[in-house]
């Protein structure tokens, strides 16, 4: 018989997560039949005493919001991109039985934006000043990007950004809300991290031009407004269900030991949207 082996996708909200979905398939695909990944509700106060009490059967967790900077505070060791952008998405149990925190939304971002053909030296306009920013930030520095403004309806929450810009050795550049449509119609890349409808305003006042590289953070709904205008504009467009699936197969590797077998995942990803 298989040995069991557990995964979950820790959060709050988390039934409307597809993380179920992905990892499943990739399991089945990949043959590892004693492997199984499920939804946890867990809010980020919750999180330490829940993986605190975890057994032996379990070999990861992915942590989405809430919890992310507590996935991080819990961990034993961290990788360097976790602890400079001061969030974990990803928790793996090692041998020893410690957990150590990685970041796998940095290295899917950068993977999205390299197929969408963002190279060096592109400037990169980043809308919101979250946690999704920071990963924004973090990939903008691996893909050596010219420079970064960061559009937010908070300048106080640009200055949360600051440490990480520093970390990964990014210049970083403030700008405010209402000079949105400004920075999106001259970047190379947009990041939008804000809330589902934030950006919808933006959508019919930009002067997008052709090539500039979307990459829109949601995917419930899609296309949302902003993505729907650039994409009229020839703009190329990446979604949020693109990066879901792309930090997807990091977590996977690093849970399993195992390549990934991203066209099935990618494949029952597409399904599951689909029905």
């Amino acid at each position: 018989m298989a040995l069991r082996r557990r995964a979950a996708v820790l959060g709050k909200p988390i039934a409307h997560s597809l993380s179920p979905v992905i990892h499943n398939a990739g399991y089945a695909a990949a043959g590892l039949t004693g492997w199984s990944y499920t939804r946890i509700e867990c809010a980020a106060a919750e999180l330490p005493d829940l993986v605190a009490g975890l057994g032996p059967e379990w070999a990861g967790l992915s942590v989405t919001m809430p919890g992310k900077e507590a996935a991080l505070a819990v961990a034993d060791a961290a990788s360097p991109v976790a602890a400079a952008v001061g969030a974990a998405n990803t928790l793996v149990r090692r041998p020893d039985g410690s957990w150590y925190a990685d970041n796998t939304d940095v290295a899917g971002m950068v993977h999205v934006l390299t197929d969408a053909g963002v190279s060096a030296g592109a400037a990169v306009t980043v809308l919101g000043a979250g946690g999704t920013a920071r990963a924004a930030l973090a990939a903008a520095a691996q893909l050596a990007c010219s420079a970064v403004t960061v559009v937010a309806r908070r300048p106080e929450a640009v200055d949360e950004l600051r440490p990480v810009a520093d970390a990964v050795g990014v210049a970083l550049t403030p700008a405010p809300w209402a000079d949105a449509p400004r920075h999106l119609s001259t970047a190379d890349v947009v990041v939008s991290t804000v809330p589902k409808g934030v950006a919808d305003p933006l959508a019919g006042a930009v002067a997008w031009r052709p090539g500039t590289v979307l990459f829109d953070a949601l995917y419930d709904p899609w296309p949302t407004p902003l993505a729907t205008a650039a994409d009229a504009a020839g703009c190329r467009i990446v979604s949020g269900l693109d990066l879901l699936l792309a930090q997807a197969v990091g977590q996977f590797e690093q849970f399993t030991g195992v390549v990934a077998p991203r066209a099935a995942m990618a494949a029952a990803l597409a399904a599951a949207r689909a029905g």
